[in-house]
């Protein structure tokens, strides 16, 4: 226990003396993950209200699929990024394993399942009433969304904030294809 107190003490003051290893790790980390999170976001928000408001041939199929990805290991998602980008995977002439840009992509599938899945959970739990009333004001169909969309906005925020919690807190996988390289990774 005593062990653990010192450790933490020894961090805070890292942080509070502004250690410049400790602001690079920190800036990286942030950039990475905020990265991640903003492409997860701008794929999965609109997938996931695309699979809450309409009905259509492999909907059930996408739907299934990203429950799947939501119970994915992030190890394994790690792995599955490591063999694509490594030197003998189909992606390996691009040179990104141990790069900031591999471990944005490890964690972009992470992350957006989650930001999927519950964009889609927030919309279909918004009333269905909502969309008939707005429809009968005369509104188009890019205002209905908008509506319905406002109405889920909690929901969307939640998937945002799963969405980024499950990558910040993701070590593995973002290890598995970054590696462990000091000034790079």
């Amino acid at each position: 226990m005593r062990d653990i107190l010192q450790g933490a003490l020894e961090a805070l003051r890292l942080l509070y003396t502004r250690d410049p290893a400790v602001l690079e790790i920190l800036g990286l980390t942030l950039r990475v993950s905020g990265t991640a999170l903003l492409f997860s976001t701008l794929v999965g928000v609109p997938l996931g209200s695309l699979l809450g408001l309409k009905r259509f041939p492999g909907r059930r199929l996408l739907t299934a699929l990203l429950y799947t990805g939501m119970g994915l290991p992030p190890v394994v998602v790690g792995l599955f990024v490591y063999l694509m980008l490594s030197r003998s995977g189909p992606l390996g002439s691009w040179g990104w394993l141990f790069t900031p840009r591999a471990m944005i992509v490890a964690q972009t599938i992470i992350s957006f399942p989650l930001i999927a899945g519950f964009t889609m959970s927030s919309v279909l739990g918004v009333d269905p009433d909502l969309r008939r009333q707005v429809r009968s004001l005369g509104a188009t169909n890019w205002q209905v969304t908008r509506a319905v969309l406002t109405e889920a906005r909690t929901g969307v925020v939640v998937a945002l904030v799963a969405g980024f919690g499950s990558i910040i807190s993701e070590v593995g996988a973002v290890m598995l294809v970054g590696g462990n390289i000091d000034g790079s990774t």
